[in-house]
């Protein structure tokens, strides 16, 4: 069955704070992902297809307003909740005419942001529904819950790494994806980017979900990254 789950956009370029909600928006169910400045939030936000945007003011090249109100003006309706550190008055009222449905001031506690999410989605009309549990790319299946992958009707072991690069790439199909971006989504922003541990995990799942079977689903683009698709 095909259920409907919630992806956030997390934009702060502060390590700290992405770990801390990162952490427990994915507890809570969850789908986050993580822009480090305002330039890709924008590219982020107005490709994809977000149920929230959870956008620091304080960012190292466009501030927060400015990437509320570009976001805005490319017709991008996504509940936009601001975070910073400024408590004034009037940072909250530019804030929220720029565009922001709401306003939380750091430090802040985790249940404060959720709950705040959540009123955002109520009030925009949307349904929280649970993530995701199985993703499926022609006989290729990932379950999430209890952690198995088949291919066929065969059971693929994978090491934990392996299966987070996986469903890192089932969780957007067909989509090219960097070994910059594989990096942080994978092994975290503070990863070394000279490193080549990205081209040795492809090599080793690769070996395990495609190189026994006619159909291969994990494919190179050059001088881009990598993607999965059936195509």
């Amino acid at each position: 069955m095909n259920i409907a789950y919630m992806r956030v956009l997390l934009v702060e370029d502060d390590q700290r704070i992405v770990d801390f909600v990162q952490r427990g928006l994915k507890a809570e169910g969850y789908v986050v992902e993580v822009a480090r400045n305002g330039l890709e939030a924008i590219a982020l936000g107005t490709g994809g297809q977000f149920q929230a945007i959870i956008l620091d003011l304080g960012l190292p090249d466009l501030n927060g307003r400015q990437v509320c109100e570009r976001l805005r003006n490319a017709g991008v309706g996504t509940p936009i909740l601001m975070l910073t550190a400024r408590d004034a008055v009037q940072d909250k009222v530019t804030g929220l005419r720029s565009g922001a449905d709401d306003y939380m001031t750091k430090p802040f506690a985790f249940e404060e942001l959720l709950a705040r999410i959540e009123a955002l989605m109520r009030r925009r009309g949307g349904e929280i529904k649970p993530e995701i549990k199985e993703f499926r790319i022609a006989d290729l299946i990932l379950n999430v819950e209890i952690h198995e992958v088949k291919r066929g009707a065969t059971l693929i072991d994978l090491t934990p790494k392996e299966f987070a690069l996986l469903e890192c790439f089932m969780r957007m199909p067909g989509k090219v994806l960097s070994r910059t971006r594989i990096l942080e989504q994978v092994w975290g922003y503070s990863a070394d980017p000279l490193t080549n541990v990205v081209d040795v995990y492809i090599r080793q799942l690769r070996r395990k979900i495609d190189d026994d079977y006619d159909l291969k689903l994990l494919k190179t683009v050059r001088g881009f990254g990598y993607k999965l698709d059936a195509t």
